[in-house]
């Protein structure tokens, strides 16, 4: 049987009043980190602005997103063994972020909702909140 190989992808943690921006997709009730795959040839910082701004409207430059940490789990909706590894960097901005075509809409979270999230955010929110960074 033949490995699949991991699911490489960057997400932003944009944290506000002890809480983080996460997004729900149209018609789907799972919470997700604004981000998504990173792209050949590009770094998972710049993956992680682009999506961003894909999905939240947030213009972020790459060189000032800080990595916070990588999560490493069972990817959602994917087969038994396949991983995904998010790279989350947290973002600084005053802007207000806003649902794209991409998004359903937007929901300020804390570790409340990780019954809401499959397991990269949950995992997210639990990292989060030992940083001190959301309730």
């Amino acid at each position: 049987m033949s490995q699949l190989p991991d699911l490489l992808v960057a997400a932003i943690a944009l944290v506000r009043d002890r809480r983080v921006l996460m997004v729900t997709a149209r018609d789907r009730e799972v919470y997700y980190m604004p981000g998504g795959k990173i792209d050949a040839g590009e770094t998972a910082a710049e993956a992680a602005a682009r999506e961003a701004l894909e999905e939240v409207a947030l213009v972020l430059d790459p060189a000032e997103l800080d990595e916070l940490f990588e999560v490493v789990v069972q990817a959602h909706g994917e087969p038994d063994g396949r991983l995904v590894r998010m790279r989350v960097f947290r973002a600084e901005t005053d802007a207000a972020p806003f649902a794209s075509a991409e998004v359903g809409s937007l929901h300020w979270v804390t570790t409340d909702e990780t019954h809401r999230c499959p397991p990269a955010g949950a995992e997210v929110l639990t990292r989060l909140a030992a940083y001190g960074l959301i309730d």
